[in-house]
């Protein structure tokens, strides 16, 4: 399987700057979604190790799933279904609600997460995997 890897790198780094934006502009209603004051914040980064470590896991994930949802564009293709950027933001869409949406709710409902950082979160990924589908479907997968 060969895989447009350009595509994918530029789908991951597009996807990443999305959610730096996204958390930038909801950062006071996502912390208040959590609980976490300003002052704990402060003392966050001590807990979870060196700050740019989240960054790099996440950079990682996005990554992971770029190339995944290029596996799977490139199934769809060899099933018949056209390479197209409509056709990469419905499959992404699908796969969003199929199971990120879920996952997340069952999570978040156990953990008893308010609404509010659901919405904010769920939205998240749903922009991610819009862009990666939307790249990797609009240059194509191969």
């Amino acid at each position: 399987m060969v895989l447009n890897y350009v595509a994918v790198l530029l789908a991951a780094i597009a996807s990443f700057a999305f959610g730096a934006a996204w958390y930038m502009a909801l950062s006071k209603a996502w912390l208040a979604a959590r609980g976490v004051s300003p002052a704990t914040l402060q003392k966050a980064p001590a807990r979870l190790g060196p700050v740019p470590i989240p960054y790099l896991i996440a950079f990682i994930a996005e990554l992971v799933m770029a190339w995944m949802l290029a596996g799977i564009l490139l199934h769809l293709q060899r099933g018949g279904l056209a390479p197209s950027l409509r056709n990469g933001v419905i499959s992404a869409a699908f796969l969003w609600l199929g199971f990120v949406a879920t996952t997340l709710v069952v999570n978040h409902s156990f953990q008893g997460a308010k609404r509010t950082l659901t919405l904010i979160d769920g939205g998240h990924w749903l922009g991610v995997l819009l862009i990666q589908g939307a790249i990797l479907g609009g240059w194509g997968v191969r």
